[in-house]
């Protein structure tokens, strides 16, 4: 049984190959026709036909070189390189600016310094300026806490004006916190004129940055009714002596004197003696101008002053030709128009003081 199966497999098998050179016959004579097919196809196109062919494979074959390229450039190239720039002693927000316009990224350490201007600002970074660095680099900044912690002052029963002065001074140095809020608060007290009587903060406040001190200041009693003097026949001298102890604002006129006038001395007055007037009124005093006398000049000194919360000290200096200086005029004024009399030496400068700064001077001619 097992031999006729064998024998029947073994001619099966001679059968087929014999007929295998028939079928690789027939299947090259297919691929030959086919080809000479092809070959008589393309011989029958059109010479455009041919050279559009021809551009279009030499267009393909350009496309694929270009791409090889960039991507050999591309698989070659590295990270972005980029300097380091200068960012010490600029505020923070403008340092974080600079660094991301070069793709860096910041790392920050806080410290606290002597000085309260540094609040915020970049004290140091690394790596260095001028440093080349790949792009994305953690960039080590040390940043400004601001001064160490610091206490307010108790400025209360201290006049304003010493107070200005005083934090004006420490404005050179490294530990000024502290300004004053303007204008502050102005209330009537029995205090004298421009006492600070009360602060925010408190004394003793810790602070670590810049702080604006709200106060409120006295600005004297409340009105109160004055009786007004008789100034008829006082000399110049005599006349700022009055008016430095009188409350109350004497605006000048200088004219020559009449017939029984004493030259150099009031003449008229714009209120009667012993009248009522609020304190800080304006009386309008008329002066009959002094004898001549030779290298001499008398006149009225007059200049606008602001507007002040409470009457402050205004003074009138002359300097001599030879140097000399003098007091010739002093008063409390709440400010707007100042006037006071004058009979000096030509050639002498007269110099306004408000507070015991210098406001303006004028040389007499």
């Amino acid at each position: 049984m097992a031999k006729k199966e064998n024998s029947g497999f073994t001619k099966t098998i001679k059968e087929g190959a014999a007929k295998a050179p028939e079928k690789v016959s027939s299947a090259v004579k297919t691929a030959v026709k086919t080809a000479a097919e092809e070959q008589k196809r393309i011989s029958q196109w059109t010479k455009p036909q041919k050279r559009s062919f021809v551009l279009f494979a030499l267009l393909m074959f350009l496309v694929m070189v270009l791409v090889a390229v960039a991507v050999f450039f591309f698989t070659l190239r590295g990270e972005e390189r980029t300097m380091v720039p200068d960012v010490r002693r600029m505020d923070l927000a403008d340092a974080l600016v600079k660094m991301q316009e070069r793709e860096l990224y910041p790392r920050i350490t806080l410290r606290f310094t002597d000085n309260p201007l540094d609040r915020n600002l970049v004290l140091d970074q690394s790596p260095p300026p001028g440093s080349i660095v790949k792009a994305g680099r953690r960039i080590n900044l040390v940043v400004s806490k601001g001064a160490v912690l610091d206490k307010i002052e108790d400025y209360t029963g201290r006049n304003i004006d010493d107070v200005r002065l005083y934090l004006q001074g420490l404005s050179t140095s490294t530990n000024t916190l502290v300004s004053i809020r303007e204008p502050p608060m102005y209330i009537f007290d029995n205090s004298a004129p421009g006492t600070i009587l009360e602060q925010n903060p408190k004394a003793g406040t810790e602070i670590s940055a810049p702080t604006v001190l709200d106060l409120v200041v006295s600005k004297g009693p409340e009105v109160k009714e004055i009786h007004m003097p008789s100034l008829i026949g006082l000399s110049l001298r005599e006349m700022a002596s009055k008016a430095a102890t009188t409350p109350l604002v004497f605006r000048y006129t200088m004219r020559a004197a009449h017939e029984n006038e004493n030259p150099g001395t009031v003449v008229e007055q714009s209120a009667e003696a012993d009248a009522t007037l609020k304190q800080m009124e304006t009386v309008q005093v008329t002066i009959a101008s002094p004898a001549a006398r030779k290298g001499y000049t008398a006149g009225i000194f007059e200049y606008t002053l602001p507007e002040y919360p409470y009457a402050v000290p205004v003074e009138l200096v002359v300097i001599a030709p030879g140097g000399t200086r003098s007091s010739i005029y002093s008063v409390k004024h709440p400010g707007g128009t100042f006037s006071a009399p004058f009979f000096v030496q030509d050639g002498s400068v007269l110099v306004l003081m408000v507070s015991g700064a210098e406001v303006t001077r004028k040389e007499v001619k």
